[in-house]
């Protein structure tokens, strides 16, 4: 049996007839089903996820944002994670809903390919230097303002080497994986997601002389605010994170490991940036050329 975790996004109104469809099809394929205790009790059967170290692949059902929820769940475990896209956008996931069968056939008879992609481990040290929290992000990890009207100063450093104080709204450090969500928007590149490199692009930057910079992925980027106030955040993947102040220091690296994301032979990355981001017009997005 193939034990499956299974995660999700109970805002999606597909949901529940993607789980009565997921537990028809488990037996069949050989699949041991782990829910998550917010599903748990809307799937009606199987087991409650308790241990991701005992699985041997991750099912997310929703969006992107569930599908790095999910890979926080499973880190440091090398665990591979099939994303089934309930939304709209989707980008780091296999396909969409109507094809959940399918998925999960080619899946149980391992007619896949598991990528492995880097992720960054971040750090807040408080003003003594001692760790109050960490965290692994799959995308991004970015130190922005709160709710404030006006630029902050930033300064980034690299194994304690200065780059720059930023003048910006606020500084993403990226994965490749990453690179395609808030850093795209924020001016960065786009970075092919296999390889292993730290982006660092600033947001808004008040200064035309800051460009966005790819480092080596040994290395530890630092953060430090000039001047923040408890207004500024530190957030990861777009969704977890906390406050950060002046005096604190923001510490960013490659996390150990990395993130198995299953694809199916035939896609390509390409394929996905032309038909989700209008990658060189909007054409194929309407299946014209």
């Amino acid at each position: 049996m193939i034990r499956l975790g299974v995660v999700g996004h109970a805002g999606y109104e597909e949901l529940p007839g993607v789980l009565r469809t997921l537990g028809e099809l488990a037996p069949a394929l050989g699949l041991d089903l782990y829910y998550e205790r917010e599903l748990f009790e809307a799937a009606g059967r199987g087991k409650l996820l308790d241990d991701p170290s005992k699985l041997d692949a991750l099912l997310t059902l929703g969006g992107d944002g569930t599908l790095l929820r999910g890979a926080r769940i499973i880190a440091p475990h090398a665990v591979p994670i099939l994303g089934i896209n309930l939304g709209h956008l989707g980008f780091l996931t296999c396909c969409n809903a109507d094809q959940l069968s399918n998925a999960l056939m080619r899946f149980a008879r391992q007619d896949y390919l598991a990528e492995s992609r880097m992720a960054l481990q971040a750090r807040v040290l408080d003003r003594r230097g001692v760790e109050r929290q960490q965290w692994i992000a799959l995308n991004d990890v970015v130190l922005h303002k709160g709710g404030f009207a006006r630029v902050v100063g930033v300064r980034v450093a690299v194994d304690g080497d200065p780059i720059a104080t930023y003048a910006a709204d606020g500084v993403v450090l990226s994965t490749p994986t990453g690179s395609t969500a808030y850093s795209l928007s924020a001016g960065g590149p786009v970075v092919f997601p296999t390889l292993e490199t730290i982006l660092v692009t600033a947001v808004s930057a008040h200064t035309l002389a800051i460009r966005p910079v790819i480092l080596p992925p040994t290395v530890e980027v630092t953060l430090r605010a000039d001047g923040a106030s408890d207004e500024l955040l530190v957030t990861i993947d777009g969704q977890v994170g906390t406050t950060f102040s002046a005096g604190e220091t923001l510490s960013v690296r490659r996390a150990e490991g990395g993130v198995l994301i299953i694809r199916f032979p035939g896609s390509s990355f390409f394929t996905t940036l032309r038909q989700k981001l209008g990658w060189g017009g909007l054409a194929d997005r309407d299946g014209t050329t």
